[in-house]
């Protein structure tokens, strides 16, 4: 099992700190680098959309709601 590790990352100015597992990680920056755009502005848009959840749920969703979508095929 991944332990979690805390990034801290700016969102809209302001400082936060996300925990998540390597593999979240991983995937984040995989998606990211599919897409031609940086790591930050893939959390900021999943930031912008997310609702109610913090952040580190929005993120971890974003991450299975892509790999649905491969797995789908669409």
């Amino acid at each position: 099992m991944s332990r979690e590790r805390k990034h801290s990352l700016s969102i809209a100015g302001h400082r936060t700190s996300v925990s998540l597992e390597d593999p979240f990680w991983t995937a984040l920056k995989e998606i990211a680098a599919a897409e031609g755009r940086t790591m930050a502005a893939l959390i900021v848009e999943i930031d912008s959309r997310r609702e109610g959840n913090n952040l580190s749920s929005a993120l971890r969703l974003h991450v299975l709601a892509h790999y649905r979508r491969l797995a789908a095929g669409t």
